[in-house]
This record gives C-alpha cells, sequence and structure tokens, in this order.
C-alpha cells in the first residue's frame, strides 16, 4: 500500500455507501465523548477513509483466521450542517491526496454531524447475509465457525449498550440499488472528487428530512401504481431505517470508485421519473426511464461476474 486510498482500491470490487450522519445530541453520552475526542484530532476525510480500506486489507491477510473488526479503532466521518460557501480556491485540492474537488458546498461554520463506521455490527450482519446466501459452502471455508462464534460476542457486548440502536451507513458492491437514488434530486450538493484525470468519488448530500419526504412519496405512488415491484419494498424498508434518526441528520450517498464510469449521473432524475410515470399511468415513460437506469447500471453489475 502506498498510503493513497484510491490507487490502494484498484481490483477491489466497487464499493458504494449510503450514510446517515447525526447531531451530537443523537448519541447516547459515552459515545458523545468519545466523538468529540475524535472531532478534536481533525482527521481529513481521505484519512479516514485511507484507514479504513488499510484495516479492511489487514484484516483477511493476518494470521489466526479472523477476519472481523475488533472495534478498538472505529473511525468516525464528519460533516457540517451546510451554513455558507468558500471559494473555488479554498476548496480546490484535498490536502491529503492532491485531489480536486469541484462544485463543493462546503459550509464555513455550522454544527458537526458524526457518523461513526461500526465496522463491528456491520461485519456481523454481513457475514450473515453471506451466510444466508447461495455462498454458504464457501462462507463455511472462509469465516470458521469459531471465528464467527468470537465476533459474536463481540455484537453481544455492542448489544448490550446504546449505540448499536441505529446502524448509520448501508453499503452495495457492484452498483448502487434504485431506491437509494430515491432520496435525492438533481439539485442536491455534491461532492465530485478528481485526481489524474479520474473521478475518484461523488458524494451526495441532503437533509434527512428531504430524503424522508421523498421516500414517502415514492412508496405511496408505488404501493397504488405498482404495488408487485421489489423496489417498493426495498423503499419501505429504506424508509423505516430513516425513521431511526434524529431529524436534524443529513444523508449522504458515496458513489465511491464506480463514479467513474457513470458521472455525471441522472439517475436520481429517473428513478423519480419513473415514479412518477408509473402512478399518471404513462407506461412507456416509465419503460424508457428503465431503459436508462438499465443501461447504466447494468453493465457495472455484470462486471462482478467477470472473469
Amino acid at each position: 500500500m502506498t498510503g493513497n486510498l484510491y490507487r490502494g482500491q484498484a481490483g477491489l470490487p466497487f464499493s458504494s455507501s449510503l450514510r446517515v450522519y447525526e447531531p451530537l445530541e443523537a448519541f447516547p453520552p459515552e459515545q458523545q465523548r468519545q466523538l468529540v475526542a475524535d472531532s478534536s484530532k481533525i482527521r481529513s476525510r481521505a484519512a479516514v477513509e485511507n484507514a479504513e480500506l488499510q484495516a479492511s486489507l489487514g484484516r483477511i491477510t493476518r494470521t489466526g483466521g479472523d477476519p472481523f473488526p475488533t472495534g478498538r479503532t472505529d473511525l468516525v466521518r464528519m460533516t457540517r450542517v451546510p451554513g455558507g460557501r468558500h471559494t473555488a480556491a479554498d476548496n480546490a485540492t484535498d490536502v491529503t491526496t492532491g485531489a480536486s474537488v469541484q462544485d463543493k458546498d462546503t459550509p464555513d461554520a455550522g454544527r458537526l454531524l458524526y457518523c461513526p463506521s461500526q465496522l463491528v455490527i456491520r461485519a456481523g450482519l454481513a457475514a450473515n447475509a453471506l451466510m444466508d446466501g447461495v455462498h454458504s459452502p464457501l462462507a463455511d471455508l472462509l469465516i470458521p465457525v469459531s471465528q464467527r462464534d468470537k465476533h459474536q460476542a463481540r455484537i453481544d457486548r455492542i448489544n448490550a449498550g446504546e449505540e448499536a440502536k441505529r446502524v448509520h451507513t448501508r453499503a452495495s458492491t457492484w452498483g448502487i440499488p434504485f431506491s437509494w437514488f430515491s432520496l435525492f434530486a438533481e439539485s442536491d450538493r455534491k461532492d465530485v472528487v478528481e485526481s489524474d484525470g479520474h473521478i475518484l468519488t461523488v458524494r451526495v448530500w441532503t437533509p434527512l428530512t428531504e430524503a424522508l419526504d421523498r421516500a414517502r412519496f415514492a412508496v405511496a405512488h408505488l404501493a397504488l401504481a405498482a404495488p408487485d415491484l421489489d423496489m417498493l419494498d426495498d423503499l419501505t424498508q429504506l424508509t423505516e431505517w430513516l425513521e431511526l434518526f434524529h431529524v436534524q441528520s443529513m444523508v449522504e450517498l458515496d458513489y465511491g470508485a464506480v463514479a467513474d464510469k457513470v458521472y455525471p449521473d441522472e439517475s436520481p432524475m429517473d428513478v423519480r421519473l419513473g415514479i412518477e410515470c408509473l402512478a399518471e399511468g404513462d407506461m412507456t415513460g416509465a419503460a424508457a426511464a428503465y431503459r436508462r437506469l438499465a443501461s447504466r447500471w447494468i453493465p457495472i453489475r455484470q462486471l462482478a461476474r467477470a472473469s
């Protein structure tokens, strides 16, 4: 590893994340103290991403056969409630990666919001999904029962406290679920991070209240127009998840490295138009919106099966 997050991602599956950032008062007192301590270290976003990637690669190569995070060095991402704009010169470069940042709507003052990584809980959920899936025989080889039992003990310790009530991050590999796009609009704040002529990632931000309104709008219309659509179930679960968080939270869609393949991306608009067309009985318009989405994302998902 060279220490550069994006060079370190070469050859890895595309991974995208949907995150919720909450104000300090949304967390239990003990966790509040830890978050304040972490924020005082002034770690850049790129440094957090790089440390998390290197730690994940280290876990799968360490001796002992335990691929799970222990939680001892869990990281926290931070942002501020938008309250102003810096000049283009202020936002021209990410000092850690040397990457240029465009269209960045960075506040110069405001409340800090926090998104803890919660890797222990999330790793447990991912392992359970793997064990329940078609790859479970392979999972038995990759994750020995003894290691799963050890990790379950870590999860049980966390569940005994208050911090496990809300999992702040959802992850997806080889593409972004269409339901996630329903939370965002073309006018939302975007951070486009570039380096050496490539888009390293795109992050789209919206207030939780806006995301919830859009999700509920989509659920209401799909429930009437297309109740058998799988996306309705996804959106219903997404809405219930968002309702767990503080009303002053922010929601972030982090494209990750797949952004270089699809950006500029009109998926939020296509999802919205598709839902509106279904609600109006315009099957031609809905089909056209789906074709645009499919032409953009099916080739990405096919990479998961490429040799």
